[in-house]
């Protein structure tokens, strides 16, 4: 595992110190009186809730449970529409929280919901924290949401994640561009591309890094071999069609996720084209789908549980207020390795008489 570290931008919000000085009382007087507790007397009880108006302190979740030894409550807020991938970071996820000692509270966020209601829902469950895998990990409404409720987050799988939060990654450019140079050293020249979703970042460096390995082999770009999709099988079907429409096709078809590669060997078969020899196809990911279909992909492993691990992992610890062992500066975003698996849905292209 590699890491970067970048310092947390510095913040001027007032802390439950801050407020217990100005007040003359303890912290744990002040984490009293944020929790409602009756021992605390009326008249300090007034004295700390002026304090906190004055500095305009705002208490949050992680902190008022922490402080008085509740059980821990981590949200995993998911949208993803692969439930080959939120099947992997689920089991990662339920693993790490069982070894931290907090519960994971798992929530949907439907399209017909709004970021307003999914934050009063956590308010009310006591939620200290939240993972967010993609697509929310780069949802600017949900992570300002969050900022302003102060219920710390991590963004899992974001292609550019924030310097200022906490972030858990792996290289989608270089992994792209990887992949596409594996496929242009076995022979290939004509290669498709099917996107991601337009709103995810990583999507950007998938793409970017499969356009930096063409423009260095000196391969022209042809904006025709590539086709929107958005990480559902259904999208990767049609976009393998319109590929596998055009009068040169492509001999290889690069997917940017294995779903969408699956969709593509799909298509494949149904032409009555063999794969690997008449097309190669690759995805990314390496999720349960690229093991479980004919011929089984080649594609880009991309640790999902493992992501999902860590993010429980640095989540607990920055609710905790514990750094890590060894670390002298803040930890703010983990690139983990990925690796390229190949399998048999590669091959060199094959000889074809041009149409």
């Amino acid at each position: 595992m590699t890491t970067s570290r970048t310092s947390r931008r510095q913040h001027n919000a007032p802390t439950i110190n801050d407020v217990a000085k100005h007040a003359g009382v303890s912290p744990m007087t002040v984490s009293r009186v944020i929790n409602d507790e009756q021992t605390v007397r009326p008249t300090t009880r007034e004295k700390v809730k002026a304090s906190i108006a004055a500095l305009n302190y705002s208490p949050s979740v992680a902190a008022r449970s922490l402080a008085v030894g509740e059980e821990t409550r981590i949200g995993l807020l998911y949208s993803n529409p692969s439930s080959s991938y939120l099947s992997e970071f689920l089991m990662g996820s339920l693993d790490q929280a069982a070894r931290s000692g907090v519960h994971l509270v798992v929530e949907k966020f439907g399209d017909d919901m709004s970021v307003a209601a999914v934050m009063q829902q956590l308010k009310s469950g006591r939620i200290s924290g939240i993972i967010l895998p993609p697509p929310l990990c780069d949802s600017q409404e949900m992570l300002d949401a969050l900022a302003k409720a102060a219920i710390p987050a991590v963004a899992v799988a974001t292609g550019r994640a924030p310097s200022d939060m906490l972030a858990v990654s792996i290289d989608d450019f270089q992994a792209a561009y990887e992949m596409t140079q594996h496929l242009i050293t076995l022979g290939h020249s004509r290669i498709g591309f099917i996107k991601g979703n337009p709103n995810l970042s990583a999507s950007d460096r998938r793409f970017e890094g499969y356009r930096a390995a063409l423009t260095e082999a000196g391969i022209a770009d042809d904006p025709s071999l590539c086709a929107q999709g958005y990480f559902t099988y259904r999208s990767g079907l049609d976009a393998a069609e319109t590929i596998l429409d055009l009068p040169n096709r492509p001999s290889a078809i690069f997917a940017s996720n294995d779903d969408m590669a699956a969709a593509t060997v799909a298509v494949a078969h149904r032409r009555g084209m063999d794969v690997p020899s008449d097309l190669t196809v690759c995805g990314f990911d390496d999720t349960p789908l690229a093991t479980t279909i004919w011929p089984e992909l080649t594609t880009i492993h991309q640790p999902i549980g493992e992501m999902s691990r860590v993010a429980v992992e640095m989540l607990v610890r920055e609710m905790r207020g514990r750094p890590k062992p060894g670390a002298d500066t803040a930890e703010t975003h983990v690139m983990l390795d990925y690796s390229l698996v190949r399998r048999q849905s590669d091959a060199a292209p094959r000889m074809r008489p041009k149409a």
